[in-house]
């Protein structure tokens, strides 16, 4: 495993980590979690994400109680708040803030978090407010740093131009060979104001695993049989990612680890999250780690997916 800088901050991280959306407290039972997160240490996994709102709590429940029997120092945790925890539990007020952020931490089972990320935007909530109240976590001591999730580039140019807030050292956007989209504006504008990536969904829910096939129903089991896939669930995008396989093939690669070495290219993202719901998968995905992908198969990926992939 590599480790990478997280932005301006102290922060060294693995460039691939361990998420537990639709996983821990949910998908994913408290044996098998407990397996996973011991693999994840295994091979050389320290960074951690969670959010206040996946399983209402129960993701930060089991992920605080399987970590409680490591040292502190060892790993890097972030969890994050904004979407609803009750009726009237919501968003990034400085009530929600404070709130949101010592439950975290009680069911978490720490005395602070490396991260404190905004899930996303509050457009009900003046950001001053908002930053006012994540620069006095972080001079708590609840917090280390903090970071957001798919926030417009306005804000984030916004918030780091109140005078006296905590800067941001990370963004959590989507990313992925099939979604390009935040290379747009936001990577330059994170790059430009030393903003690290912890990027989601870098195997685009799953279908860059392979294993959804053209004209065929998600394998019994599998998360597209679950909970759907949406937009790349499409005949055109899966014959893409077809393509794929044989890039894979020829640099002794499995599909997943071409997608997140892909993610991982240059020095742009500072680590991928993964899920998973099986120790071996969490060993095949690290296998992406240090893995170095030369342009000319950058330009025969661009080539199979020119037609399917959202820029």
């Amino acid at each position: 495993m590599q480790y990478r800088q997280l932005g301006t901050s102290s922060l060294q991280v693995s460039e691939i980590s361990l998420g537990s959306w639709r996983t821990f407290g949910t998908a994913v039972d408290a044996g098998t979690a407990a397996q996973c997160v011991r693999t994840a240490f295994d091979c050389g996994i320290n960074f951690f994400d969670t959010a206040n709102m996946y399983g209402k709590g129960a993701a930060e429940h089991l992920l605080g109680s399987l970590l409680g029997a490591y040292r502190r120092d060892d790993y890097v945790l972030a969890t994050k708040l904004y979407y609803p925890m009750s009726d009237t539990d919501r968003g990034l007020s400085r009530a929600q803030v404070f709130k949101q952020i010592d439950a975290s931490l009680r069911r978490l089972g720490v005395d602070h978090v490396d991260l404190y990320q905004c899930h996303r935007y509050d457009v009900e909530t003046p950001l001053e407010e908002t930053m006012e109240a994540l620069t006095d976590i972080v001079r708590s001591g609840k917090a280390r740093y903090v970071g957001f999730s798919e926030w417009p580039a306005s804000e984030i140019k916004r918030a780091r131009a109140i005078d006296g807030a905590v800067a941001f050292v990370s963004s959590q956007p989507r990313y992925s060979m099939l979604y390009r989209k935040n290379e747009r504006r936001i990577f330059p504008l994170c790059r430009e104001l030393g903003i690290g990536q912890i990027v989601w969904s870098p195997l685009a829910q799953g279908i860059l695993t392979g294993k959804y096939k053209p004209h065929e129903a998600p394998p019994p089991g599998s998360r597209g049989e679950r909970k759907g896939l949406g937009r790349f669930f499409k005949p055109d995008v899966l014959k893409a990612v077809g393509k794929l396989q044989e890039i894979a093939a020829d640099l002794s690669l499995t599909l997943p680890q071409l997608a997140l070495a892909w993610v991982l290219r240059g020095d742009l993202v500072s680590s991928a999250i993964i899920g998973a719901s099986r120790p071996d998968q969490i060993v095949m995905n690290c296998g992406a780690s240090g893995v170095e992908l030369e342009a000319k198969v950058l330009q025969r990926i661009d080539a199979a997916l020119d037609r399917v992939m959202r820029r």
